[in-house]
């Protein structure tokens, strides 16, 4: 990084500020506008609207229209300041920072007006973060997996899985409890022939047994609080040989991120799951944390794979 004297004494003084560190510091995290920003921060709107705009000058943040509001986030292209910025924030840790993060949460779960979370972003998902939704885990839980047959996708949200690996499989069934998100999926696939859908409790799927190559449960379990009976049913869908592949959120103490996103329990332990899959029939290949998020609070994913014996 090589700045001029006059450079060097901008960006310093852009981030010799508590306020643009304390919005940074949420923008890393979350999309808000700024009357969420001020709602979370107790600043005043002007203020808020002040620093985003030198912020976003500096390369640091970026906006995007949604409805009649601005979201604004961490920008993605690399800045100088970004650079900066990166060696301050490896460094930061202060008290406000876990009140403003509890604080978003609410605000987040606010912004829904009676709809789920999967509801309230159906046909966008991947844009929109969700806890241990990530391509990393995704693609952990993908790898090695050309031929797939007939293929199930439990708690399938709005299609992203079943978009991505419709060509590798002779069909794929997407199943989700959702009219709403039911209805997204259909018109995100609208052009692939080879996908079906399932409106229905994963607790009690209207399928046929070992009917199917391979079962995807892709943290569908933050959504129940019986995950024995939920993977006893993917299970049941496999054909002797099958495989289920399982991505899950680690078990965690994050309580208001989970009303936040719907979720029904603080994630599972590995072993846990492993146990839960041996005792359905599964002979489990691999069950392991496979990633970390890099962002706080560093959600752990669980993925796993086991044959049906």
């Amino acid at each position: 990084m090589s700045l001029s004297l006059d450079q060097s004494t901008d960006f310093c003084s852009l981030l010799a500020d508590t306020s643009r560190l304390r919005l940074l510091l949420l923008l890393e995290q979350y999309e808000l506008s700024v009357a969420e920003l001020t709602e979370i921060s107790g600043l005043a709107q002007s203020r808020v609207s002040t620093h985003l705009a030198r912020l976003k000058r500096a390369g640091l943040v970026q906006d995007k229209r949604s409805g009649n509001a601005a979201l604004y986030s961490m920008a993605e292209a690399p800045s100088e300041a970004a650079k900066l910025w990166g060696l301050l924030r490896a460094q930061i840790t202060d008290a406000q920072l876990g009140v403003d993060r509890e604080r978003a949460v609410q605000v987040i779960a606010a912004r829904k007006h009676g709809q789920t979370w999967a509801e309230s972003v159906a046909g966008r998902m991947e844009l929109h973060y969700s806890p241990g939704r990530t391509w990393d885990a995704t693609a952990r839980a993908l790898i090695g997996l050309l031929d797939l047959g007939k293929v199930v996708d439990i708690a399938c949200g709005d299609g992203v899985l079943a978009e991505l690996i419709a060509d590798r499989a002779d069909s794929v069934t997407c199943v989700d409890i959702s009219a709403t998100v039911i209805a997204a999926a259909r018109k995100r696939l609208v052009a692939i022939t080879n996908v079906e859908f399932c409106e229905a409790d994963m607790l009690a799927l209207p399928l046929p047994s070992a009917e199917y190559d391979h079962v995807f449960l892709m943290h569908a379990l933050s959504y129940t609080t019986e995950p024995r009976k939920v993977l006893a049913e993917a299970s049941r869908l496999l054909r002797p040989g099958g495989r289920l592949i399982v991505a899950a959120l680690a078990e965690h103490t994050h309580e208001e991120t989970m009303r936040a996103y719907d979720h029904l329990n603080l994630g599972i332990a590995t072993e846990r799951l492993r146990k839960l899959m041996q005792g359905c029939g599964l002979s489990v290949q691999h069950c392991r944390i496979s990633s970390r998020e890099t962002r706080p609070p560093y959600f752990e994913v669980i993925t796993a794979t086991g044959l049906r014996r």
